[in-house]
């Protein structure tokens, strides 16, 4: 009966958008306030519709109701709780149903929210409105996830389980918080290209909704890293792959997305920027969902291959994206600048981010979408992979970087570079004694990497003197100092956190790419095998019993090869799950200072002499650390920024007053 009762919830919060849209439309037209509000509680009633549906769909998961079609293919009663809960968003279904939850959700604070003019608002609910019936509609005719079985099974088929693991069961619904947080942003620009309306408190209204989602995605994408360096056992962290990058796509347009509002809002400029940005985050995004549900490709990330709900859903975002961008073809002409700039100037150098940050994108979905489109046409196959996206992204990135430093030590409409450099002196002089020492100690070959190491400092130091320069470090009095941290803005804070994230990145990754060093071989007990300055040995091998899956425990010491350290003891498993007939590795990560020691116990064999033996693969992973810290600290600076005080207060009642009149 809680199935039947989830199923009908799920049509009525589509009836129920359907409705927000219309009186939104409605109430537009009319200029009738009464409608708009109808409109709004409309989308309030939609997402308690689908947390209903939502709820339904776990509680099926947790008692192992065999009778849903979906509970039946991703779940068991052996699952541990966790995994079972999980389970309801680990399929196209229920991550379908996960992505209306949060779609809703976010209509729903949209609606409730004050301060926007009555017509930008009432436009903006309208068009969140149509994106959640499209996707709702979507999840109830073609993905319902609680369809019945005629044939009640006595056991599931139990989730895939590379998914049975803490990091994928928060990882999916912070990825999406990031992927629809993104349609607000689209509704306001639609919103604002209807009311011809573009202007500084529409900046400042976007600006925390993309601040939000960037940050959401950011911690989406590392978790999903994460979780694919240590469960997939490929000693990697990050693999071009499709699925990857369709995640990296939008954050890539949602960094430029904030860059391009902060001008907005604090001096009217580059509004086309922000429109444009703010409908291309939201269009990659549902470029994402297709491509992990279509079919179209081959990935542990994808979660269906149906040829035909892909193409709806490809449907879905050709309407979509496609009726915003005529939109804005037509409207872009009449957007005007409110204020103009020098080239020299902090609008300068966010107008040169955004560049090479689209550009940057542009590279990632050809590299993308290139061998799918061939393949598609001619029937021919290519592989475009690290080689590809090193050749081209990586040097954009890199300007891209190596002005960064410099933005917001410049002056808004006019700016001196002169004074600029003067105040980065010291972090450029500290960044390449640093890129001259690397040289130094690397192999004359590994020239590159230095000069990456020298760009991650770079911005580390670049950051330090930005937040210096604002507190007068080292030259007003502590106590003057101190007062002048106190007072400084948070997204002042955030944004040093963030560049500095980006540099601590660049850092990790630079010196783990270059760096790293891996061997392979048949280990017997007291075995042992070395790679970089790290040696493993073999303990013992046993036997152990998991909640829902049998496990070689591999018993491994850790120790550097010259004795000098202590040893230490990690562990690395093979496991064998019954229920769906599938062996995943669990790889033992001994975490060395920034560096990782990653070992992975493989398949057994046997020596010449006849003894056991197991494939023991070792990696040592220099400053593998820093991959992560950063982007956290990304998250943390976007986070810190969305609780300054200034993006919650607002236009004054009067002022309020005499824009909605002009509404």
């Amino acid at each position: 009966m809680i199935v039947e009762f989830g199923s009908y919830a799920l049509i009525l919060s589509f009836a129920l958008s359907v409705f927000a849209m219309g009186m939104a439309t409605w109430g537009r037209i009319r200029r009738n306030p009464v409608l708009a509000g109808a409109a709004s509680a409309g989308l309030l009633a939609s997402a308690l519709a689908i947390v209903v549906a939502f709820g339904s769909l776990i509680f099926a998961y947790v008692t192992s109701d065999f009778s849903v079609a979906n509970v039946a293919l991703n779940s068991h009663t052996d699952k541990p709780l966790l995994y079972k809960v999980a389970g309801a968003w680990g399929n196209h279904e229920g991550s379908l149903l996960l992505w209306c939850l949060v779609m809703t959700a976010f209509g729903a604070v949209l609606g409730l929210s004050r301060g926007l003019p009555f017509g930008l608002k009432t436009s903006a609910v309208a068009v969140q409105g149509a994106l959640s019936s499209l996707f709702l509609a979507f999840a109830a005719f073609t993905s319902n996830p609680f369809v019945r079985l005629d044939d009640i099974p006595v056991q599931g088929n139990s989730l895939n389980p590379l998914l049975q693991d803490p990091a994928l069961a928060i990882h999916p619904p912070l990825l999406y918080a990031g992927y629809v947080g993104f349609s607000v942003c689209f509704s306001l620009a639609v919103a604002a290209l209807i009311e011809k309306r573009v202007d500084p408190a529409w900046g400042r209204w976007v600006r925390p909704w993309a601040l939000a989602s960037w940050a959401f995605l950011t911690v989406g994408i590392a978790l999903g890293s994460f979780w694919a360096y240590y469960e997939l056992g490929w000693g990697g962290w990050w693999f071009w792959d499709p699925v990857e990058n369709a995640s990296f796509l939008p954050w890539l347009a949602g960094a430029a997305l904030l860059h391009s509002a902060i001008v907005t809002e604090r001096r009217g400029a580059l509004a086309g920027w922000t429109v444009f940005l703010s409908i291309l985050a939201y269009s990659f995004s549902m470029l994402g969902a297709f491509l992990v549900r279509s079919g179209v490709l081959t990935s542990v990330h994808a979660f269906a291959v149906d040829p035909e709900r892909g193409m709806m859903l490809l449907a879905i975002l050709g309407l979509a994206a496609g009726a915003a961008l005529i939109l804005f073809a037509i409207r872009a002409p009449a957007i005007r600048s409110m204020a103009t700039f020098a080239p020299v100037s902090r609008e300068g150098m966010l107008v040169l981010n955004n560049l090479f940050l689209t550009a940057a994108a542009a590279t990632v979905l050809l590299g993308t979408l290139y061998p799918l489109l061939l393949e598609a046409t001619t029937g021919a196959t290519i592989s475009v992979g690290p080689p590809y996206f090193n050749a081209v992204f990586t040097p954009l990135m890199a300007v891209a970087c190596i002005l960064l430093p410099a933005g917001p030590l410049l002056a808004w409409k006019r700016g001196d570079a002169k004074g600029a450099v003067q105040r980065l002196r010291l972090a450029l002089v500290l960044a390449v004694a640093g890129a001259g020492l690397a040289f130094l100690l690397f192999d004359p070959k590994k020239a590159l990497a230095a000069s990456g190491v020298g760009l991650g400092l770079w911005l580390v130091f670049g950051a330090i003197a930005e937040v210096a320069e604002r507190t007068k470090l080292a030259r007003a009095p502590f106590a003057e100092t101190l007062r002048r941290a106190r007072n400084l803005p948070l997204g002042a804070w955030g944004m040093a956190l963030a560049h500095a994230g980006v540099g601590i990145f660049i850092l990790g990754a630079v010196v783990e790419t270059t760096f790293k060093v891996e061997s392979a071989r048949a280990l017997p007990i007291g075995g042992e095998i070395s790679a970089g300055p790290w040696k493993v040995q073999l303990k013992d091998v046993k036997i152990i019993e998991g909640p829902n899956y049998l496990a070689e425990q591999g018993r491994l010491a850790v120790v550097d090869v010259a004795g000098q350290k202590r040893e230490r003891e990690t562990t690395s498993e093979r496991r064998f799950f019954p229920a769906g007939g599938q062996t995943t590795t669990e790889v033992g990560l001994d975490f060395r200072g920034l560096d990782d020691v990653y070992v992975v116990m493989g398949e057994r064999t046997a020596t010449d002499a006849g003894e056991p033996a197991w494939v023991v693969r070792l990696y040592w992973n220099p400053w593998a650390r820093l991959i992560f810290i950063g982007p956290a600290l990304m998250a943390l600076g976007g986070l810190v920024s969305l609780l300054d005080r200034r993006l919650r207060v607002g236009a004054g009642p009067g002022t309020r007053r005499r824009k909605e009149a002009k509404a």
